[in-house]
This record gives C-alpha cells, structure tokens and sequence, in this order.
C-alpha cells in the first residue's frame, strides 16, 4: 500500500505541476521540473537516502518551482501553496511542510542570504536543481530567460558583479553571460552531496569551453 501511495500522490502532483507551469518560459517550464525530478531520484539513490526520504525529495523536487519568486514576487507563496496542495490531496501535515522547507529552501537567494538550515532531502533537490543549471542545458536556460526578461547577451562595458548580495541578485538587470560569474561558475562549489558534486564537475568544464569559445567569436 505504501508504493501505491507513493506513486499516487506523486502522479497528482506532477500533473497539478504540469497544469500550474502552463505558458511558462523554457528556462522554467515543466520541462525543467521533469529533468530536476530525475536528477534528484538519481542523486538520491547514489546518496542511499531512505525510501520515506526519496518520497519526500521527490515531492521536494517536483513543487520546488510553484509560484517561484522570481515570478510571482513572493517569497512565501510557493512554500504555501506547495502544502495547500499536498494537504488536500490528504498527505500527512508533518511530511507536507518538510516538503515546503524543501521548495522556501532550495533557491540561490536564499543561500545568499544564510540561514537556511540543511537536511538531505534539501540538498539533494537543492544539487539536482542547481545541475540543471549548469552545463549544456543551463546555458540554454541562462539565455532563454535573458530573452525573456530582454536582457542583453553581453556588454563588455557592464563587468559581472561577483559580490553579489541577496538584494542585488534579486534586482540584477545584468547581461545573460554576466550570469555566468555572478552564479552559474559557483554553483559547483555550492554543491551539497558528494553524488552532486561529481555530476557538477563535467557541467563546469563544458560552460568553461563554452565562455571560451563565445568570447573568441566576439571578438570576431
């Protein structure tokens, strides 16, 4: 009954998922929950995290971009609506606002501001979600969402800002490759798993040829 249940609270909130990202861009659609998703069980298995525990990095993974700040403007709106979710479909109270740790803890912004008090499930989902950051795909999520907000590619007159604080991560109009020294190179270090942190260091070296080869054919 236990794996019937699993499957059956997973497969509703993959398709509450599905319907909430409706219209979204591709650096944040449900493509993206999807892969962060497979990722997360994969490192989950590696980190030989519990079956109670994967279920919970699963849901973690699953609902850890519902109403995303960067979006909506709230901050707590996602952790929110995550448990309203998770409590209707009659999950347990406990385990549902342990997944809501999961989606408030799982972002960039909010390691920049401290605090945030790490367990496994967190940093699992935390290490898939940043992975997808990172490499091939992360440079193609890094410019799909410049376009989106109408950022530039690059200026070679607006340096990165490699001190970022909160604050200033949260209101940067800074050029796509920017986003690069301001956060996507971090990410690596930022690791939390052992199991992340190996699929981290190929990721890092493909953005590396990639910056190189773009800022030679800037040059022209």
């Amino acid at each position: 009954a236990g794996a019937e249940s699993t499957i059956s609270i997973i497969e509703a909130t993959k398709a509450f998922v599905e319907a909430e990202l409706q219209g979204m861009d591709g650096s944040h659609d449900f493509h993206h929950i999807l892969r962060v998703f497979a990722l997360a069980k994969r490192l989950a298995e590696e980190e030989k995290l519990d079956e109670s525990t994967v279920e919970i990095v699963q849901l973690g993974a699953l609902l850890h971009d519902i109403a995303d700040w960067k979006y909506s403007g709230s901050e707590d709106a996602g952790p929110q609506q995550a448990e309203e979710f998770l409590l209707s479909k009659g999950y347990d109270a406990e385990r549902a606002r342990v997944v809501g740790d999961i989606v408030r803890g799982v972002s960039f912004h909010k390691e920049l501001e401290g605090g945030v008090k790490m367990f496994p499930a967190l940093a699992v989902v935390q290490d898939a979600d940043r992975l997808d950051a990172i490499g091939a795909i992360g440079i193609a999520r890094c410019f799909t969402y410049g376009g989106f907000k109408k950022r530039a590619l690059y200026d070679p007159a607006i340096p990165p800002c490699t001190d970022l604080t909160k604050e200033a991560y949260r209101t940067s109009t800074s050029p796509s490759v920017n986003h690069f020294y301001e956060k996507l190179l971090r990410l690596r270090t930022l690791m939390k798993t052992d199991a992340g942190r190996r699929v981290a260091e190929e990721r890092h070296k493909f953005m590396e040829q990639f910056l190189d080869q773009f800022f030679r054919e800037w040059k022209a």
